[in-house]
C-alpha cells in the first residue's frame, strides 16, 4: 500500500498514513485514523489513558485504569449466546458476542 495523507479532524494538520500501518489497520478491521498522533495522544490523556498499564478496555476489567466499567447481559443476535456488553442494550439495534462482531467487522 502507498502512504496516504490525511487532515487531521482536530487542528487541521496534515500527516502521513504509512503503507505500514494501513495494513496493521486493515488487518485489525480498524477505520483509518482521524486524528494526527499529537491530537490522538491528547485525547487519550483526556480520557485518563495516557498508556496501557491501566488494564485498557477488555482488560483486567476497566477502562483507562479508571474504575471497573459496569457490564450488562445480552443475547447475541448472531448466534443466540448469552454475553455482556459495555452499554445498556435499547432494543432498537442489533447486539454481538465478541466473536460475531470481530467476524462482522472482518468484511471490511
Amino acid at each position: 500500500m502507498e502512504d496516504k495523507q490525511l487532515a487531521c479532524t482536530t487542528c487541521g494538520t496534515e500527516f502521513t498514513f504509512t503503507g505500514e500501518e494501513q495494513e496493521f489497520y486493515f488487518s485489525k478491521g480498524f477505520q483509518e485514523p482521524k486524528k494526527c498522533k499529537p491530537c490522538r495522544d491528547a485525547a487519550k490523556q483526556a480520557r485518563g489513558g495516557g498508556g496501557r498499564s491501566g488494564g485498557g478496555f477488555g482488560g483486567g476489567g476497566s477502562y483507562g485504569g479508571g474504575a471497573p466499567r459496569q457490564l450488562f447481559d445480552a443475547v447475541c443476535a448472531g448466534c443466540g449466546v448469552q454475553t455482556q456488553v459495555p452499554f445498556q442494550p435499547k432494543g432498537s439495534k442489533p447486539v454481538y458476542c465478541r466473536e460475531c462482531f470481530q467476524a462482522s467487522r472482518s468484511y471490511y
